[in-house]
């Protein structure tokens, strides 16, 4: 697997979107675990968190859509 370099301008406008993924999933995990007994994570709480855990995720969304923009563009 190559990595490509992808620009910080792409990994900052993917951010916002990428944090919210995250916060939507972290919300939704702790909602299933109520099953286990696990208490409901606050939305506010899952947004708190979704900050620093969206940085790696960013990282790897923007290498997947760098990579999208280099197969488009014939450059893979």
């Amino acid at each position: 697997m190559m990595l490509r370099k992808t620009t910080f301008k792409l990994k900052l406008i993917l951010y916002p979107f990428v944090a919210a993924a995250v916060a939507i999933n972290l919300f939704l995990l702790f909602l299933m675990l109520q099953a286990l007994g696990i208490p409901a994570m606050p939305p506010l709480t899952a947004l708190i968190l979704a900050i620093p855990l969206g940085v790696p995720a960013n990282y790897l969304m923007a290498h997947w859509v760098q990579g999208l923009i280099d197969e488009a563009e014939g450059r893979a």
